[in-house]
């Protein structure tokens, strides 16, 4: 049985996978045409290097927040280490599984002497509270009419459900008392060492400004391609959250890649925005995207090879 579920859970990312895929390359082929014309002005380079650089220190500014997390955990690791261990797993999320950059970063707490128990649950907390902030923003979103997802309402019981879940889930009479639980299955000590008194909900809203940092390099990216009205930057904004979320949540290509282009795509093309400079936005925020963790990751290598790790600050 298990394998059948394994075997399940494999075809239906291919599956998404392929449907995704398919959806994005046929928008490219009906519309290469004005995918070729749209152009980029010298100065639509500058708002690009500009979107680059606030997607950038989103990533980092995501780092600072698993960074956090570990502190508030007690973890005998230094906030450097921490976040230098989350930028330079952060492209591991682009291999097959999409478990790479966790694994990664359990195994460097684990072999630091950090607590595997906590390691595990850094990684489990941070993208529940991303998901839990993005969808907040498509929900106020929605309600208020700038975007409309016409998705099924399962989808939005699961996600409320998630969010209210991860707001109880991380205060610390919840939260200590699972760990205790946890820790005594695996040692059968009678206490637990790790507990937490503060609430973590605080790191949520350190998500919801890391959620801001992207969707303002994804307005970015549109203002170096075409002129923006003010009133067009709040949907822009929700469609990125939107999309992002079903990037994070939805089985599919490692990354997101193919969920995130092919949500953005549908929930933009009901907008009065040129089909070519639809795609041609979305693909340009992709490659910024990869580009920001790839310089991150590089800073983040080229930092501690000049300075010891074990530094403190």
């Amino acid at each position: 049985m298990k394998k059948f579920l394994l075997a399940v859970k494999s075809s239906l990312k291919w599956i998404v996978f392929g449907g995704t895929l398919f959806f994005i390359l046929k928008a490219f082929k009906d519309n290469w045409q004005n995918v070729t014309e749209a152009k980029i002005e010298p100065r639509g380079w500058i708002i690009l290097a500009f979107a680059l650089m606030i997607t950038l220190l989103a990533h980092i500014w995501s780092g600072l927040v698993w960074t956090g997390l570990l502190k508030a955990f007690k973890q005998p690791i230094t906030r450097k280490w921490a976040l230098q261990v989350y930028l330079m797993t952060n492209l591991a999320k682009y291999l097959p599984g999409n478990v790479g950059h966790f694994y990664g970063r359990i195994s460097a707490v684990y072999q630091a002497g950090g607590s595997l128990q906590v390691a595990s649950l850094s990684v489990l907390l941070e993208p529940l509270l991303m998901a839990s902030a993005a969808f907040l923003v498509t929900l106020l979103a929605s309600a208020i009419g700038l975007i409309k997802t016409n998705f099924s309402p399962w989808l939005w019981q699961v996600n409320l459900t998630l969010l209210i879940t991860t707001f109880l889930g991380v205060h610390p009479k919840i939260l200590n008392p699972s760990l205790k639980f946890l820790s005594r299955l695996k040692s059968q000590e009678k206490e637990s060492t790790i507990t937490i008194e503060q609430n973590l909900s605080i790191y949520f809203l350190g998500e919801i400004f890391f959620l801001l940092l992207r969707g303002s390099g994804f307005g970015l990216t549109w203002m170096a391609l075409l002129p923006l009205d003010l009133s067009q930057i709040p949907t822009l904004f929700s469609v990125f959250s939107f999309a992002w979320l079903m990037g994070l949540i939805i089985p599919g290509a490692p990354g997101g890649i193919g969920v995130f282009e092919a949500v953005a795509i549908a929930l933009l093309s009901g907008q009065q925005l040129p089909k070519g400079v639809i795609l041609s936005a979305i693909a340009s925020y992709r490659m910024i995207s990869i580009l920001a963790e790839a310089i991150a990751a590089g800073l983040a290598w080229s930092i501690g090879q000049f300075f010891p790790v074990n530094s403190r600050w």
